[in-house]
């Protein structure tokens, strides 16, 4: 693989403050990339660009770093359609929902949830996501979570065990047991396949001393924590997760003022999943709050076919811009080095010397239009280690 020069970038994000105008973005006009086995060589104004062996014209438009999409619940089958439909009709949403996917999901092949997985994450892909995580979590057996997550493996480092998403039904009379199974022979089948391991600590789902149970059986099987925290209602959740240092605590809906400075003290970020809210009618969370607090913040989409059913992260910047108190620098920001942050990773979500050369070029000059135009699909080209994937 050579070198690529893309050159006459209207405003390049780079994410680093030691480039361009010195801001957390790192933003650069009249700017250029110098792409070189698969990561950023050199970013800067295109004036003052070295050679490559190939030119891209952008003609204008803005660069921003690929999307880090860091939670999500991909492997799956099935519709939920009716139960969406209800709740728009004004049934409230509650966390029993998934069992209906529990179903579906055990009842497909293989095959049929890796098909599905793919064209989801091509649906992400052409909306600008290079980086994503997903859970299991949707088969709550030995055999369907292991499955669920040797099927992720394959497109994904970032790989999430989720067998305490909720107790499975057939545990609906023995929650303990059910917490033994996931943090016993379950966690032993499933640690190889998977990075991080979470729990959905929520009334109806898993309370605080269960869901330390089943992290901190994980850390010792060397699985990194990360919660669904603080979702529905005020929980044990984020104060869980910053005791433990888990890499984030997702959704943060249902927030004290002590959750607040926890999470602005420890090195846990807030994800923060919008697309959720949407869906579900629920209060948003309030970004500008932890933000101020001076809280690491990620956005995701929480992809999932039940409380969250979008892949794109442009639709989610808009709603943080709109809804959740975030300016448009701060959406960019928490969708593409916020996930990189909330995965624990350095290499991706910026566009800086030495970052893997992932990116993403909008059809609009600047970063700003992802919430100026919403629902617009701005993503014109999505390059992946220095490669054109879209």
């Amino acid at each position: 693989m050579g070198s690529t020069l893309i050159t006459r970038i209207g405003t390049l994000v780079t994410n680093d403050p030691a480039l361009g105008d010195g801001g957390p973005l790192g933003r650069i006009e009249d700017a250029a990339l110098v792409l070189d086995g698969g990561t950023v060589a050199w970013a800067g104004r295109a004036a003052d660009a070295p050679a490559a062996d190939e030119a891209y014209d952008a003609a204008g438009r803005a660069v921003v770093p690929g999307f880090v999409d860091s939670h999500s619940h991909l492997v799956f089958a099935g519709d939920r359609t009716a139960e969406f439909n209800a709740r728009m009709s004004g049934r409230a949403y509650s966390a029993g929902g998934i069992r209906t996917t529990v179903a579906a999901t055990r009842a497909a092949s293989d095959e049929a949830l890796e098909a599905n997985l793919t064209h989801y994450l091509d649906e992400a892909l052409r909306q600008g996501t290079t980086t994503f995580e997903t859970k299991s979590g949707y088969g709550l057996t030995v055999a369907d979570e292991a499955r669920a997550l040797r099927i992720a493996a394959r497109h994904t480092e970032e790989v999430t065990y989720l067998g305490a998403h909720i107790v499975s039904p057939d545990y609906a009379d023995d929650p303990a047991g059910y917490v033994a199974l996931v943090t016993g022979e379950m966690l032993d089948a499933c640690a190889p396949h998977a990075r991080w391991v979470d729990v959905f600590c929520e009334k109806g789902a898993f309370d605080g001393d269960q869901a330390r149970a089943v992290l901190t059986a994980g850390m010792a099987k060397g699985l990194v924590p990360r919660v669904h925290a603080n979702q529905l209602t005020h929980g044990p959740g984020v104060q869980l997760a910053v005791e433990l240092d888990a890499a984030s605590a997702d959704h943060c809906t249902h927030l004290t003022q002590a959750d607040v400075d926890a999470l602005a003290s420890g090195n846990t970020v807030a994800t923060l999943l919008p697309g959720a809210e949407f869906s579900t009618r629920a209060e948003w969370p309030d970004a500008r709050r932890l933000l101020d607090a001076g809280a690491t913040v990620a956005l995701s989409t929480d992809c999932n076919p039940g409380s969250s059913f979008t892949s794109s992260m442009p639709f989610c910047i808009a709603l943080a811009v709109r809804d959740m108190g975030m300016t448009p620098d701060e959406a960019v920001w928490s969708a593409t080095a916020g996930g990189a942050a909330a995965l624990r990773r350095t290499d991706i979500g910026r566009l800086s010397p030495g970052a893997r050369a992932d990116l993403t070029v909008l059809d609009a000059p600047s970063h700003v239009h992802l919430a100026y135009r919403p629902g617009v699909p701005l993503v014109r080209e999505v390059w992946r280690r220095g490669t054109r994937a879209v």
